[in-house]
């Protein structure tokens, strides 16, 4: 299967129609490889990804922003971590958004993540990013509370506002030089289990475990409610969703590496040429180098 096919397996661009039960978190596509094919297939895509990322830089026209949001314990962090290995980090950026600080609440709720946006030939990741804002704060109404608006701007309307906002601003990225990719890992509720007790049970997982989190699997079904109704509302052609399967890592690192590759493809990136004039700088550099003493 290629690149393409496999990140289209799993791509919303209009969700009208949108039915995350219709989403399998255990799904492979029938793709039977072991480990090591699986590891060898992702090094090429992190090959590919590293030439692109080059090119990006060179051209210095485009930005790419990479969004990624998923339950607890889905592998956000594995997957930036292997899906980006290739990447020169000079040119990318990661940012990870936690508890927004007392600063950040007196801006709007974009503010954070407005600062952190990639500049022109870079690439930037958003491990978790404003979309927070209409899943874990629609999960408990008292952070919303906390947030210091105008009382009368807190309607039963402001989910759907801020799903227009949010449509707007991505919108208003995207003409200006934005590519924008926003990947909800999708994990079941069996394999986050699993991935909890494996945290509880070796040692050496114990640091990534934290108490709260069995709290928020309590909400499991608002928090899956909350991300379809956010891909439903905010999956579009200039800043699509993809709902990968995350049951299992190998296969959500591929799907990831290969959405992102098609699409930096699908820029036409390459290295600037050098017109008759830098020609001739550059020849007479090189004479004057090969003549030195």
């Amino acid at each position: 299967m290629s690149r393409a096919n496999l990140a289209n397996l799993y791509k919303v661009t209009d969700g009208k129609k949108f039915k995350l039960s219709e989403y399998n978190p255990a799904d492979t596509y029938g793709l039977d490889i072991d480990k090591g094919e699986a590891k060898e297939r992702l090094e090429q895509d992190v090959k590919s990804l590293s030439d692109l990322q080059e090119r990006l830089y060179a051209q210095d026209r485009w930005s790419v922003l990479l969004i990624f949001q998923a339950m607890d314990a889905a592998g956000k962090d594995s997957a930036i971590e292997h899906v980006m290995s290739g990447i020169n980090p000079q040119g990318c950026q990661v940012h990870s958004f936690k508890t927004p600080t007392a600063i950040e609440l007196d801006h709007d709720f974009m503010w954070r993540t407005s600062c952190a946006l990639p500049e022109r030939g870079r690439i930037g990741v958003f491990n978790r990013s404003y979309y927070e804002e209409v899943l874990v704060v629609r999960a408990h109404p008292e952070i919303l509370a906390k947030q210091r608006l105008p009382q009368k701007l807190v309607t039963k309307d402001i989910w759907e506002e801020r799903f227009e906002d949010i449509r707007n601003f991505e919108r208003y990225l995207a003409r200006n030089g934005t590519l924008i990719l926003k990947f909800f890992l999708h994990v079941s509720k069996e394999e986050q289990k699993k991935r909890f007790l494996d945290r509880i049970d070796e040692r050496d997982k114990n640091w990534k475990f934290n108490p709260g989190d069995v709290a928020e699997r309590a909400l499991w079904d608002k928090y899956m409610n909350a991300y379809e109704d956010a891909i439903r509302n905010t999956a579009a052609e200039y800043a699509p969703w993809y709902v990968v399967p995350a049951d299992k890592k190998w296969y959500t690192r591929l799907v990831v590496a290969a959405a992102i590759d098609e699409a930096m493809q699908g820029l036409n990136l390459q290295f600037p040429t050098v017109d008759k004039a830098g020609l001739e700088e550059l020849k007479k550099a090189r004479e004057i180098l090969a003549n030195e003493k």
